[in-house]
């Protein structure tokens, strides 16, 4: 397998990336590699903390500047107290969701100017592009019935159906524009083929 692994999942609401994160750990692991697991936004105490203000629902009059600027500020203190340490380590890191999230949802759904969006990327993380993006791809259709079967939702799985169809549509034109780097799963399908696509796909990847 190659030195530097960065792997990242991405998709909409409900397409099960929590699952299929754990699925990354356990290949990666049984071909050696020691796995770092941790998300955005989140991954440290400060990360975490501006996470909670993100996903409250008592925050729905935040805008969306405001909300791409905490986005960034967590990505900030992530990639220097987690993932280039973790890096430079010679550890494997996966991380749930990073900077094509921040065009799918602050740009693409939340409608802010995507060349705002790529200047403020590209002053936060300008060397961290993943090596590897999985892109868990389901109807919005789906992934809304399996929020619904979770009960209690945040501020994002709250909005509405154009939304989430709106973040999709980027998603895919993202995998689109860099097919080296992104890898769609149909995450529509049953946990154990979602799961065979994805090891797969790491075998293929990095060999072993």
């Amino acid at each position: 397998m190659s030195d530097y692994e960065f792997i990242t999942l991405e998709g909409i609401e409900g397409v099960g990336k929590s699952t299929a994160i754990q699925v990354v750990k356990r290949v990666l692991e049984d071909n050696g590699r020691n796995v770092i697991i941790t998300r955005e936004p989140g991954g440290t105490a400060i990360g975490e903390k501006i996470r909670d203000i993100l996903l409250s629902t008592q925050n729905d009059a935040m805008s969306p500047v405001s909300e791409l600027f905490l986005l960034l500020a967590a990505r900030a203190q992530h990639l220097a107290e987690v993932v280039s340490p973790a890096l430079a380590s010679g550890n494997c890191v996966v991380c749930d969701r990073f900077f094509d999230a921040t065009f799918a949802y602050q740009g693409a759904g939340r409608g802010l100017d995507m060349s705002i969006i790529k200047s403020a990327t590209d002053l936060i993380s300008p060397f961290f592009v993943p090596t590897l993006t999985l892109l868990l791809d389901a109807p919005v259709e789906v992934g809304f019935k399996r929020i619904e079967s979770r009960g209690k939702t945040d501020r994002f799985e709250e909005q509405n159906r154009d939304f989430f169809e709106r973040i999709r549509e980027s998603y895919l034109n993202r995998a689109r524009l860099e097919p080296k780097r992104f890898c769609v799963i149909d995450a529509s399908q049953s946990l154990g083929e979602v799961s065979d696509r994805i090891e797969l796909v790491l075998k293929e990847k990095f060999g072993n």
